[in-house]
This record gives C-alpha cells, sequence and structure tokens, in this order.
C-alpha cells in the first residue's frame, strides 16, 4: 500500500496591519536612539545652519554606552565646538541646535566679541556678527551687566560667574549660536545640563529657503507654497553637506 505524501502547509499570510505596526515599530526605535529628522526653525546658527534647512542628528555618540555596545559603537564625550541638538531647558519638548562653547572646568569671557578661552583668545571662525548692533552683554559677556536674561541665565551669572569670568560646572554646557547678534542662547538662559543633550546634526539633506512662519507647521498655504516653490527655494548646493565641529582651544 502506498500513502500519498501531503503537501506541505503554505506559511500564513501576514496581515498588512502586522507589517505596517513591524515597520512603525522599527521607525521609532530607530528615530528614538539612532537618527531623527529635525528642521531648524530659526536664523541662530546661519550660516553654519540655515533656516529651512533639514538635518539628520545622529544621536548615538552622546549616548549612555551599553556594556557590550561600548566596544564597538562610536560613543564619545560632548567636546568644545561640536554642533549639538538639546533639549531646550526651559522648554524640554522643543530640540534647540547651538555649538559647545564651553565644557566642564572651562572659564569664560567674552572682551569686545572676542572669545577668551581658559584665559587665551580662541579663534571663532564660525561666528558671524550680521545683525544690528550686538548688545553690549553679548559682546562681553559676562562682565557687562545683562539689560535682561531668564531667571535660569540670572542664576548661571549668580552661581558661576567669578572676576569677570564664567566657570562651567561638572554636568553643564555653554552653548551660542554662531550668528551671535541674533542667537537667544546661554547666554541669557542658562548653562545646559549633559542629560538634555540628544545628538548632533550629521548632515543637511535637504535646505528649503522659507521663514520660520512657513517651518512652522503643515498648514494649506504651507504645503501649497512647498508645491509652487520645491524647484526654485531649494537651495541644491547645501542638498548632502555634513555639519562639521571645530577643534575648539584643542
Amino acid at each position: 500500500m502506498f500513502f500519498k505524501k501531503k503537501a506541505p502547509k503554505p506559511p500564513p499570510e501576514r496581515h498588512w496591519i502586522a507589517d505596517w505596526a513591524f515597520n512603525i515599530v522599527l521607525l521609532v526605535w530607530f528615530t528614538s536612539t539612532v537618527a531623527q529628522p529635525f528642521v531648524v526653525p530659526t536664523a541662530s546658527m546661519e550660516t553654519t545652519i540655515m533656516t529651512g534647512d533639514h538635518l539628520i542628528v545622529d544621536k548615538i555618540p552622546y549616548s549612555p554606552p551599553g556594556a557590550i555596545t561600548k566596544y564597538f559603537l562610536p560613543y564619545q564625550e560632548v567636546r568644545r565646538g561640536d554642533v549639538v541638538v538639546f533639549r531646550y531647558p526651559l522648554n524640554i519638548n522643543m530640540p534647540y541646535v547651538k555649538r559647545v562653547i564651553g565644557i566642564p572646568g572651562d572659564k569664560i569671557q567674552f572682551v569686545e566679541k572676542k572669545l577668551i578661552l581658559n584665559g587665551k583668545p580662541a579663534e571663532e571662525p564660525y561666528a558671524q556678527f550680521t545683525g544690528p548692533n550686538l548688545d553690549p552683554y553679548a559682546a562681553n559677556f559676562p562682565t557687562v551687566s545683562p539689560s535682561y536674561v531668564y531667571p535660569r541665565g540670572a542664576e548661571m551669572l549668580r552661581d558661576n560667574v567669578k572676576d569677570g569670568v564664567l566657570n562651567v560646572p561638572e554636568g553643564f554646557y555653554l552653548c551660542m549660536g554662531d550668528n551671535r547678534e541674533n542667537s537667544d542662547d546661554s547666554r541669557y538662559w542658562g548653562l545646559v545640563p549633559r542629560e538634555n543633550i540628544m545628538g548632533k546634526p550629521l548632515i543637511i539633506w535637504w535646505s528649503f529657503e522659507a521663514s520660520t512662519e512657513h517651518l512652522a507647521g503643515y498648514s494649506v498655504d504651507q504645503v501649497i507654497n512647498l508645491i509652487k516653490n520645491f524647484i526654485p527655494k531649494t537651495r541644491w548646493k547645501r542638498t548632502f553637506q555634513f555639519i562639521k565641529a571645530y577643534p575648539l582651544g584643542y
């Protein structure tokens, strides 16, 4: 007697909902731990980073090293001259992008717009002064009394300034915009805690010439403006440019 061999059962079909759920989970994991898109809505970092630059932010370098991953992932300490994305200390739901000027232990002073780092003049080729007359406090930080600062900035001046020099405490960083005359930064709202620093901008994947208002949402007018001006207002020369740190003080 011969027995007919049963054909193997076909694998069950995966439902499209399961496929989408897997993709969404993977995307959430990737953007929360590896890289994340980010659009720059203000001019505080020009001309290093322009209003309308769309960035990919690398979140690995400043992450806490794992027991195993520390041997093969490129973790690093936050360094002077790094461009970083961090949670704004006054509203942690808002990501900011600035340059690290002072790290723990540094002594910082500006004299007529010139950075004095640990007692020595430091070159800042990325710094721009393109706005109106610079606030005397910003140009001579922290020696000159400010016309205004946020309460958190006032605490920094009270607790961390001695003899006209800012002493950056452990666990905090002084972060400033490259566009010094148009940057709301650590000079006004205080130092950035280490745990707020999320990652570093890696590359400009697209740059679109637009005002801050046109980057603040996705209204019908904004979508129409994008469609009409995609080609003429895309900054093609900035596309796929890498964001580079500057070895400040090294």
